[in-house]
């Protein structure tokens, strides 16, 4: 729902502080009656799946398991709207669904960092970043949460000047103006809440090696220490041992692909560094006290109803 009000609510203070209407929206899904967000509010729809201009902006707002929102009647027409020149975005997790229509191929993409993994596996031919927003052409996309302002504003600057999104953005009390070179993710010192600078790269060399962990041998060997003294750093500023916090980022990722994509257990073992299913499901049910065929087996939270502007 907040991606959804910080697309819609700029256009509203924007048509006020223009002083005019320069910025109409409709809200579509695909029974054309009724849609509801993952927090239980429920928004009565304009429309359903009906043919628009080609100068309309579609925006597909998605929430959790957005693929089980991704009907084929909703693929076709954004399939169709895409062949009539129509720009599409797709705001949070509205970017799985444009994938998946094929329409983000061999374009610059963006996602909530917590569906790039499994956004990776599943489109290849996507180009896909880490940035709070993307415009590629008439491709748009957001991280999600707030992101969805800074898209809009962006828009307004672009259609009506940078004066006019500034104040709109003064009257959304939004006191920091994004672009697409900003990064969706906290720093990872402020993630952690420690700033050493060698204790930062390593975790960051942690994350990029996901598939192919690094031994903490040569993850102390590159930051210039010793074995023990990594450990120590470890111990000191987060309580745990360089391999044990390696382990949970491997498990975690893990799990964004069980619940996230239809990967077999085996690949997602093989793509967290994982040599055999015996001992990945071993560490998962250890860690999450639960074996990696369950968690697939039991989640079951109900769908997001797809938003469409």
């Amino acid at each position: 729902m907040l991606s959804f009000a910080g697309a819609i609510e700029p256009l509203r203070i924007a048509n006020r502080v223009i002083g005019k209407q320069a910025y109409v929206w409709a809200l579509a899904g695909e029974n054309g009656k009724e849609a509801t967000c993952s927090n239980g509010a429920s928004f009565k729809l304009d429309m359903g799946l009906d043919e628009i201009s080609r100068d309309d902006t579609v925006l597909v707002c998605g929430g959790i398991d957005v693929q089980d929102a991704t009907s084929k009647p909703i693929l076709n027409w954004l399939r169709r709207e895409a062949r009539r020149g129509s720009a599409i975005g797709g705001l949070c997790t509205g970017a799985y669904t444009l994938a998946k229509a094929g329409l983000l191929d061999g374009k610059r993409a963006t996602i909530h960092w917590e569906n790039q993994d499994s956004f990776i596996e599943e489109f290849e031919d996507v180009k896909l970043t880490k940035s709070v927003f993307v415009l590629d052409g008439n491709r748009m996309s957001t991280a999600g949460g707030t992101a969805s302002i800074d898209l809009m504003l962006k828009i307004i600057a672009s259609d009506h000047g940078e004066e006019v999104a500034n104040t709109v953005a003064d009257q959304l009390i939004y006191s920091s103006i994004r672009t697409d070179q900003d990064t969706q993710r906290l720093s990872i010192p402020t993630r952690i809440g420690v700033r050493h600078p060698k204790l930062s790269q390593v975790i960051q060399m942690m994350e990029a090696n996901i598939e192919d962990p690094i031994s903490p041998a040569d993850l102390a060997d590159q930051v210039g220490m010793s074995t023990r003294q990594l450990e120590r750093l470890f111990r000191r500023y987060l309580n745990r041992s360089p391999k044990r916090y390696y382990m949970e980022l491997r498990l975690q990722k893990a799990r964004n692909l069980l619940m996230q994509t239809d990967m077999s257990v085996i690949n997602v073992a093989l793509a967290c560094g994982f040599a055999s299913p015996s001992h990945f499901s071993k560490c998962y049910r250890a860690h999450y006290k639960t074996t990696p065929y369950r968690e697939r087996g039991t989640h079951g939270v109900p769908g997001v109803t797809r938003l469409s502007i």
